[in-house]
């Protein structure tokens, strides 16, 4: 089967006796099909192979080869197949204008239904880190978002606007059902209008210079300010990431001050997970047998992993139970010298390890994202704990009802954990205060 593309401008009367041929040799041959693509005269670029020439002289030539080019295609369909578009140059000048007509009805009734659906608008900072390919598929799932159209638009200051076309491409290849529309940008000027979700990826590497941790701070600073201004007075806010969680989340509440803290959260997940996961190794059991741990402090430096709350089920020990029976994991791993000292340390190893290794970081902060926002969302979060940085800097253990998080009050700060969050406070302080003293070089 031979199957050709038309394009032209809508109002091109050329165009018009191409679509007459293309329509009389559809109809003759059984194997020819053709995809016809009217583009309005504002939107065809022709791209110049004649090097430097004169405007003029650039169009007649341009004029000059469409014609020529035209010319010999109707010789060659007459002397092959036997077939001659008649239409004359009146006729193809009135249908030139039909299509231009038709063309901008089209494009008209497509803007009103467009502007009949209310999506959801959600924006993706950071957009061509592997983290947001992972999430991209369940994020726009029904599950996610029931009953939502959803508006995804992609930003990455630093990237290339080609990868970022590729990326919108794959995108809307997959025909997900919640996709309402994808854009993509590589600037600020239309970030956060209307947003209703926001997810923030930009990142650091662990060594990265001074001067690079400035910039990110100076650009949360302006994410802030920009969604004061733009977003949904109910945005929710999500700051993810391996580096400067807690502090990115900060310069965000510092800058929005019109939206509400307790609609900005950064995720420790990712943190809980590993946690989760060497707790499991040390029982014996799968990952996701371990539940309720906390974390503590600041993610991304000085964090306290804490075992009061966590509960262990499927656990092979002198109590057994069904599947939905759990023990406290404090009541059954007797090895407090593990706990308290290699447990903390493995963790810390553990994290710097899977964070440095880019796939599977990218895999286990994408899983964690969807965790808390399936929580957020109202998805069964009421017997779950979270680890979050709520309106304050530090990570504390959270509960999401109704799409509201309050951290959790009935857990237990002794002395040492006290002083230990002390110290995460003073670190985070310490941070702060040298970035602000630091000249900005993003703006």
């Amino acid at each position: 089967m031979a199957k050709f593309v038309l394009a032209g401008k809508a109002d091109c009367p050329y165009y018009a006796k191409a679509e007459l041929l293309a329509d009389i040799l559809q109809r003759s041959l059984p194997n020819f099909r053709v995809h016809k693509i009217s583009v309005l005269p504002a939107e065809w670029k022709v791209v110049n192979y004649f090097g430097k020439f004169h405007v003029s002289v650039l169009r007649k030539r341009i004029r000059s080869l469409l014609s020529t080019a035209f010319s010999f295609s109707c010789l060659f369909y007459k002397d092959y197949y036997g077939i001659t578009p008649d239409m004359s140059t009146d006729v193809m000048q009135r249908i030139a204008a039909e299509n231009l007509q038709t063309q901008l009805s089209l494009i008209a009734e497509e803007q009103l239904r467009l502007s009949l659906i209310k999506p959801l608008y959600v924006w993706i900072t950071g957009a061509l880190r592997l983290t947001c390919q992972i999430l991209i598929p369940s994020l726009l799932s029904a599950e996610m978002f029931p009953n939502e159209a959803v508006s995804l638009h992609l930003l990455d200051l630093e990237g290339d606007r080609e990868e970022l076309q590729r990326l919108k491409i794959d995108v809307e290849d997959l025909a997900l059902d919640a996709l309402h529309q994808v854009t993509v940008h590589t600037d600020l000027d239309q970030a956060f209008h209307d947003a209703n979700l926001i997810l923030l990826l930009d990142d650091l590497n662990h060594d990265a210079e001074i001067d690079r941790v400035t910039n990110l701070c100076e650009l949360y600073r302006e994410y802030g300010r920009l969604i004061d201004r733009r977003a949904n007075k109910h945005v929710k806010v999500m700051v993810a990431g391996d580096t400067f969680l807690n502090l990115r989340c900060s310069l965000l509440l510092e800058n929005a001050p019109s939206i509400n803290s307790h609609q900005f959260v950064a995720t420790a997940t990712q943190l809980e997970h590993e946690a989760r996961a060497e707790v499991a190794k040390k029982m014996g059991v799968r990952p996701q047998d371990v539940r309720d741990v906390i974390v503590w402090g600041n993610i991304s430096g000085g964090f306290i992993i804490d075992l009061q709350r966590a509960k262990v089920f499927n656990y092979r020990g002198a109590i057994r139970g069904p599947a939905f029976f759990s023990q406290s994991v404090l009541q059954v791993l007797h090895d407090r010298k593990w706990l308290e000292t290699e447990f903390q340390q493995q963790v810390r190893r553990h994290h710097v390890v899977v964070s440095r290794s880019g796939r599977t970081a990218a895999i286990s902060a994408a899983n964690g994202i969807l965790r808390v926002l399936k929580a957020w969302n109202g998805a069964n979060a009421e017997d779950q704990i979270f680890s979050i940085t709520l309106s304050t800097i530090l990570s504390v253990p959270a509960t999401c009802m109704d799409g509201k998080w309050s951290a959790l009050l009935d857990v237990t700060v002794d002395e040492k954990l006290r002083e230990e969050l002390k110290l995460c406070v003073d670190e985070l302080q310490q941070v702060s205060k040298r970035i602000k003293n630091k000249p900005s070089v993003f703006l």
